[in-house]
């Protein structure tokens, strides 16, 4: 596991006061507002780079002037109405997955950890998939879909953490274990409800297992923003609470955290936007493990940057994926799952072997 937030005491004559239980020095372990907006605002120049060459480069190549100056060109139509909306769903959902990533490796102790890999997005989709079809025959509102995707993630959540206990001890490679069995499981339920529907129902489907950012609305960009953003403000109300839980149960108990209180609001928060990602992109995985990663490497464990700076990061890598999804083979197109998948295999079996050698402490 990665190397936990610095929490030596600095030097001092003076003892420090406490807040509540908990030492000062631990709630604010050397995070100073410099540093805090120095990485955020170099992660939101990348995001603005990478989101202006997203708009620039696709299938068709459009001029940027054109298109702002000239409404009834078909470069407007092109940016306004296709890629605009499709740029702010990738970093919508990206934020949203990496800042989910960044909170479960916290909860479970385990660098390898992340909505997908947990088999979470997987009851995700089938949640959301159930309320596709149910609304296409019976219907049932806009609200649904999201619904549906919020309660199976909340519930594949729960049972993974569940079963991934042995002897009331969390156990790293069990859980990854369980998340493996997870997701073989959502997957064949899936595949059951795709062999009775028709055709068009079965497109969609297909859609929910590759994922992907084709054809959204403002309005679903909206949603989906919303669901992000405010469950990252939650999970940022217990930043400091994620820095103490490196330490252990234990300690973290020691030192005033309500563990129970904690996880469930860490499950709450986390199943509410991996419910939201997936009910409009379907299954894009491993965002959540490589973004957090390579932040945790470059800036540290502590929550309080780290998981901002995973929410912004991870916005830039979808979009950058999509964009490759677009133009890898263009005029043809690949779904943005697939590149992400390609990228996150290779990654998955290095931070593998990585912590298979160095051992996950729990």
């Amino acid at each position: 596991m990665e190397a936990s937030p610095n929490l030596t005491k600095p030097d001092s004559a003076t003892p420090a006061p406490h807040r509540g239980s908990v030492p000062l020095e631990i709630t604010q372990a050397y995070l100073t507002r410099a540093r805090l907006l120095g990485v955020m605002s170099a992660l939101g120049v990348v995001l603005a780079a990478v989101c202006v060459l997203a708009a620039l480069f696709g299938t068709v190549r459009i001029d940027f002037v054109r298109a702002l100056r000239q409404p009834s060109s078909p470069d407007h139509a092109i940016l306004f109405a296709a890629r605009l909306p499709r740029i702010l769903m990738g970093a919508a959902v990206g934020a949203t997955l990496a800042a989910v990533g960044a909170a479960l490796q916290a909860l479970v102790r385990n660098p390898l950890a992340e909505g997908s890999t947990l088999g979470i997005s997987g009851g995700a989709a089938f949640g959301a998939i159930l309320a596709l079809v149910w609304s296409y025959h019976f219907g049932g509102g806009w609200a649904l879909v999201p619904l549906a995707g919020f309660a199976a993630a909340l519930v594949s959540t729960l049972a993974v953490y569940r079963l991934g206990q042995m002897h009331g001890r969390l156990e790293p490679f069990s859980l990854l274990l369980v998340g493996v069995i997870f997701n073989t499981f959502w997957s064949a339920l899936i595949l059951l409800v795709n062999s009775v529907v028709n055709l068009y129902q079965t497109r969609s489907i297909l859609f929910w297992l590759v994922g992907s950012l084709e054809a959204p609305t403002y309005y679903e960009v909206a949603a989906v923003t919303a669901f992000g953003g405010g469950g990252l403000m939650w999970l940022l109300w217990h930043a400091r609470d994620m820095n103490l839980l490196s330490l252990g149960d234990d300690s973290a108990r020691d030192l005033g955290v309500e563990v129970d209180r904690v996880r469930r609001a860490i499950f709450i928060a986390t199943s509410l936007m991996i419910g939201a990602a997936v009910s409009v992109s379907g299954m894009i995985g491993f965002v959540g493990l490589i973004v957090p990663h390579i932040l945790r490497l470059a800036f540290g464990a502590d929550h309080r940057l780290l998981l901002p700076a995973s929410f912004v990061a991870g916005a830039a890598f979808l979009v950058a994926a999509d964009l490759g999804a677009r133009t890898l083979i263009a005029p043809a197109e690949l779904p943005v799952g697939v590149i992400t998948a390609l990228c996150g295999g290779p990654f998955f079996i290095y931070l593998l072997r990585r912590e298979g050698h160095r051992g996950i402490a729990v």
